[in-house]
């Protein structure tokens, strides 16, 4: 066999996961004629099963660090080195916001470049653990900005990326349910790290935590790394007959500007600009409002993050049967109702607990119904001919192109969120003039996190009307 294998248009189509070849393992024969090694099966096999361990504990670990940074600032708000610094929420603020804002060009260079990508997650697991490292060693809230948001955010974006691209290899007529698994491990992680990262700096201080948790992360996920590998192989596409060979499979980014992706998107910023909202104040709200203790107050958000994972998985499966707008209404139905009904008159902790469960179970699954949306925009056209999007090819949106534009959607709605949450918040309309929680100073929260998650929901009724 040569160096590098020509596989054609055709044959590649062969092994592309489809429910008719999912059950079969492969073989093919490259450009020169040589039989390639059988492929492992879709939806199934130890393989599969371990690529979606290693991915489970990869989402958990990279973002889950990132959605505990309110541990953190607490901490670094208290202490003697930091106290005083009115920028230290710009830690966590570049931590998440360029995991979701740079996914659209770290995806675009793992396409463009698919053999070296195939190195990306133990790469970026090595900037993550460096960045945590040089933390420690910070002395100035600067210094964090550019260790443990900027650099961290870098590292984790590169080792995320394969997560995505290759899990559309492995699984087919169940990748719905195998994103929400692995989508689900963020919740899990929610009711984990801030506990032990809780314990770590308030025992050892923020020095020995980091440290700790760069060797913690690469422990754990360093040795999955190997199985974070594509199911196929790399093959390298021809144009036309006799054209020279490309770097990879070509895709294209139209599907940005058409009605059809804009309209998702929309509504996907929209839903992501509240949806952050509760994990920011439900703990304060808990605590000044229901007068409850620093631990209760922690396990409203504990609770949120468990349901979610239940609700990630749940919606994973939802999405493999039905038609996606359908499951964006199930979701915006619960949150919007919950938002509304449970927090906006809880007058005790059972109902709010009671909200943060329907929240954690409807709106924490909401991003599970994407695998929905990533479809809908890659789909052939029904009668088999090409479209504005394709060319011999057929339709060359990409699945993972579509995924990192949905999620730096989601990182514009977390941006916007912070200063209309702080203006929401110093406003405090309704204070004393309504009953529950629209009487407590979070009035203004409640009424627009509940409307963001019901305009989530738009493109089922811009389904219904034939617009989308």
């Amino acid at each position: 066999m040569g160096s590098e294998s020509d596989i054609t248009a055709t044959e590649l189509r062969r092994l592309d996961g489809s429910p008719r070849t999912a059950s079969l393992e492969l073989r093919v024969e490259d450009g020169n004629g040589h039989e390639m090694p059988s492929l492992p099966p879709v939806d199934r096999g130890k393989d599969a099963w371990l690529f979606l361990a290693a991915c489970f504990m990869l989402e958990g670990l990279v973002w889950g660090f990132g959605y505990s940074f309110g541990v953190f600032q607490s901490y670094y708000s208290n202490h003697p080195a930091f106290a005083g610094e009115s920028n230290i929420a710009v830690i966590g603020t570049c931590a998440l916001g360029i995991m979701y804002l740079d996914t659209p060009v770290i995806m675009y260079l793992h396409r463009r470049f698919p053999r070296p990508a195939r190195y990306a997650t133990i790469v970026g697991l090595l900037i993550m653990c460096l960045a945590l490292a040089l933390s420690s060693f910070s002395t100035t809230v600067t210094h964090l900005i550019v260790t443990q948001g900027i650099f961290y955010a870098l590292g984790g974006s590169i080792a995320y990326s394969s997560c995505i691209i290759y899990l559309e290899e492995w699984f087919s007529a169940r990748r719905g349910l195998a994103f929400g698994i692995m989508w689900s491990a963020t919740g899990l992680s929610g009711v984990v790290l801030p506990v032990l990262l809780e314990w770590l700096l308030s025992t050892r201080g923020h020095e020995t935590t980091l440290r700790v948790f760069a060797c913690l992360v690469f422990a754990l996920t360093a040795p999955l790394a190997y199985f974070v590998k594509p199911r196929l192989p790399v093959a390298r596409w021809r144009k036309g007959a006799g054209a020279a060979p490309t770097r990879a499979r070509p895709f294209s980014l139209r599907f940005v500007v058409e009605r059809p992706f804009v309209m998702y998107q929309a509504f996907n910023v929209l839903e992501a600009v509240g949806f952050f909202l509760p994990g920011i104040y439900l703990p304060s709200y808990a605590r000044s409002v229901l007068q409850a203790g620093p631990w209760p107050s922690v396990v409203a958000m504990m609770l949120v993050n468990v349901a979610s994972v239940f609700g990630c998985v749940a919606m994973g499966s939802l999405i493999d049967r039905l038609e996606v707008t359908k499951c964006f209404l199930v979701s915006t139905v619960g949150a919007t109702l919950g938002t509304f009904l449970l927090w906006g008159l809880s007058v005790n902790l059972p109902v709010l607990y009671l909200f943060c469960i329907v929240y954690g179970l409807f709106a924490g699954s909401y991003t599970s119904a994407w695998p929905g949306v990533m479809k809908e925009i890659t789909k052939a056209p029904a009668d088999g001919s090409d479209d504005e999007r394709g060319n011999e090819h057929g339709n060359l949106a990409d699945p993972s192109m579509v995924f990192a534009f949905l999620a730096m959607g989601r990182g514009i709605g977390n941006v916007v969120s912070g200063p209309l949450s702080e203006a929401l918040a110093h406003a405090m309309p309704w204070k004393g003039q309504a009953f529950g929680g629209y009487g407590s100073g979070y009035g203004g929260l409640i009424a627009f996190t509940g409307a963001t998650a019901a305009f989530g929901g738009g493109s089922y009724l811009w389904k219904r009307l034939g617009w989308l």
